[in-house]
């Protein structure tokens, strides 16, 4: 009996003292279908050794820039199979054009770019060299948030009505930046995060959850941008009125200076039928309020649940799964699709988020902005 080869990956960032680095190593590694072989993990070489004695690879793999590692790897017979971005949102574009002209398959971090007009350039790269490329909007890859697309899709709410979503965060509630944190110096320096702060940093998953569970469209938005620590230049705060493509309107609230609140997304859609409430703190449960009758909670493993749902489902009931669990869902499925793609040039899986998230999350970005500057509605 013959196993299939592990799909070999290249790290661009996720050195010593990045948070999401590692999560992508771990994500990726864990249904044993990819392996990290390489990395330009810093823009030191030191700290890139370093970071390959952390990750157990060949210190010969670890390369002093990106460029370098693009190069050496193309060259090699058993070099990487694709390319994943995990830097500051400045880089993002550039790595990623430079990885697609030279052949190598792309999972990027989110933002995909640092400006809208960066994402369209990339787009027009993405279409160019014909090759995947997925972005890592994490929460897509929970069950019971495919279990709420599902639903949402099957019509079982009615028509939707309204829909409120929130990602609050209280890590920037002081100045942080200013006590050497390298990962929050970044997102709120412009020059590297982009025009968006909050709104960019977690604004886009919150954006991002509405479209995908829905199916619908934002059309129009009316947003209020807000810098609460007087020193930063970008935004740490954010409110947000939405108008969607079927009548329904929607409210966001993204703060990065919430005091007191960790890392807990939510969405609600009402529709004329009934509702339901997903929060990532409480990921294993999706709740819904028939317009009469009990409340119902749907838990996830669950053998009731949609076939989207149960297909990434890894444990029995009971066990949770979360946050890892659910960014190694993308990579499964990215997996899955390069094999396919090499096979008969098979199209991104309508689950996998991919150039189009990454255009609409930066056109969030850029008409949040607009909107801000204008006091008032703008067309999406």
């Amino acid at each position: 009996m013959t196993t299939a080869r592990k799909l070999k990956m290249g790290m661009v960032g996720g050195g010593p003292g990045a948070f999401i680095g590692p999560v992508h190593r771990m994500a990726a590694e864990l249904d044993g279908r990819i392996e990290l072989v390489a990395g330009a993990f810093s823009s030191s070489a030191e700290k890139s050794k370093a970071a390959a004695a952390m990750y157990r690879i060949d210190p010969a793999r670890a390369y002093a820039s990106w460029e370098e590692m693009l190069a050496s790897e193309k060259q090699r017979e058993d070099g990487i199979d694709f390319v994943v971005i995990a830097t500051p949102n400045h880089l993002h574009l550039p790595i990623a054009k430079a990885a697609l002209q030279a052949g190598f398959p792309v999972v990027s971090d989110k933002p995909a770019t640092a400006t809208y007009d960066e994402v369209l350039e990339l787009e027009g790269v993405v279409a160019a060299s014909g090759l995947p490329y997925a972005l890592t909007h994490t929460y897509a890859g929970y069950s019971l948030v495919r279990e709420a697309r599902a639903i949402c899709a099957s019509g079982a709410l009615g028509k939707i009505r309204k829909i409120a979503v929130d990602y609050l965060q209280g890590w920037l509630s002081t100045a942080f930046e200013e006590t050497g944190n390298k990962q929050a110096e970044w997102r709120v320096d412009p020059a590297k995060s982009g025009p968006g702060g909050a709104i960019g940093d977690i604004g886009t998953h919150a954006f991002h959850l509405v479209e995908y569970v829905t199916g619908l469209s934002v059309t129009g938005i009316h947003a209020s941008l807000r810098s609460v620590i007087p020193t930063r230049k970008v935004d740490d705060d954010c409110t947000a009125l939405l108008k969607l493509d079927n009548g329904a309107e929607g409210v966001l609230l993204v703060s990065q200076i919430a005091t007191g609140e960790g890392n807990n997304p939510r969405l609600r859609v009402y529709g004329e039928k009934a509702s339901l409430h997903w929060e990532q703190e409480d990921p294993n449960h999706l709740r819904i309020w028939p317009a009469s009758g009990p409340e119902e909670i749907r838990h996830a493993a669950g053998a009731y649940l949609s076939a989207d749902a149960r297909a990434v489902t890894r444990l029995p009931g009971g066990h949770p799964e979360g946050y890892l669990e659910a960014f190694a869902v993308l990579y499964r499925e990215f997996a899955d699709w390069l094999e396919a793609w090499r096979e008969n040039k098979a199209e991104i899986p309508a689950t996998l988020p991919g150039i189009r998230a990454g255009v609409r999350g930066m056109r969030f970005i850029e008409r949040a902005i607009a909107s801000n500057a204008s006091g008032g509605w703008v067309e999406f």
